[in-house]
């Protein structure tokens, strides 16, 4: 017990590790992905092709080879950048496609009667896409957007294959120079359990607001029509 708990500083370090490359690069994709969606929308015609090929290549393909491709392959034409950065980065385009799609879906979601009668009516389309239309995006998405934020928490592991000092590399390094398994991979599963709970539980809380973002967007749209 006192070797494992002489362990918690250690996966401490780790967990921040994790969690600072996890948040800045859910963030960035999260923003890549809305200004992405919103270019197709403005610029359908245009974009759709371009949109839709970036979304399948990036999600077609594993994130370990996206993460060697910037680490490793940049370099080449000049672009180094430290394990921390290039995991940033990787990740960010990686979650920027899954976010994409994700804000897609939540705009469909919306019914198009409610835009266009506001529009009659003389609502300027960005005071409806302020008031009607995003809130209900928002509302679909909430739930979704958790979920990928999980999944980037956990994808960030494959960082410890260059080096980052995240959970995983952490505990693979104790187990290498104390060929002990269990403890550390005990505060291993520990650790990435507390950081996926932790993100559920502000899913959730952002969840109960769900029916208060939908009432005001349809009143919205009832004062409109």
């Amino acid at each position: 017990m006192d070797n494992l708990l002489a362990l918690v500083p250690r996966f401490a370090d780790a967990m921040l590790v994790t969690l600072e490359v996890s948040l800045i690069a859910a963030v960035l994709g999260m923003a890549g992905g809305f200004a992405l969606n919103a270019l197709r929308l403005r610029y359908v015609r245009v974009l759709a092709a371009p949109y839709g090929l970036f979304v399948w290549l990036i999600r077609g393909m594993p994130y370990l080879s996206q993460l060697m491709i910037v680490y490793f392959g940049l370099p080449v034409f000049g672009i180094t950048m430290t394990a921390v950065q290039a995991t940033v980065v990787s990740l960010a385009i990686y979650a920027s496609a899954y976010f994409a799609e994700i804000f897609r879906a939540g705009w469909a979601s919306v019914p198009r009667g409610q835009i266009e009668a506001a529009q009659a009516f003389g609502v300027s389309r960005w005071a409806a896409f302020r008031a009607i239309e995003l809130p209900q995006a928002l509302a679909f998405a909430v739930p979704l957007l958790a979920n990928q934020i999980i999944l980037v928490i956990k994808e960030s592991a494959v960082a410890s294959i260059i080096t980052v000092p995240e959970l995983t590399m952490t505990a693979s390094d104790i187990v290498a120079s104390t060929y002990t398994y269990i403890g550390p991979y005990a505060l291993l599963i520990v650790s990435y359990w507390l950081l996926t709970q932790a993100v559920s539980l502000l899913a959730q809380r952002a969840t109960a607001m769900i029916p208060f973002l939908r009432n005001d967007a349809n009143k919205a749209a009832n004062k409109a029509t």
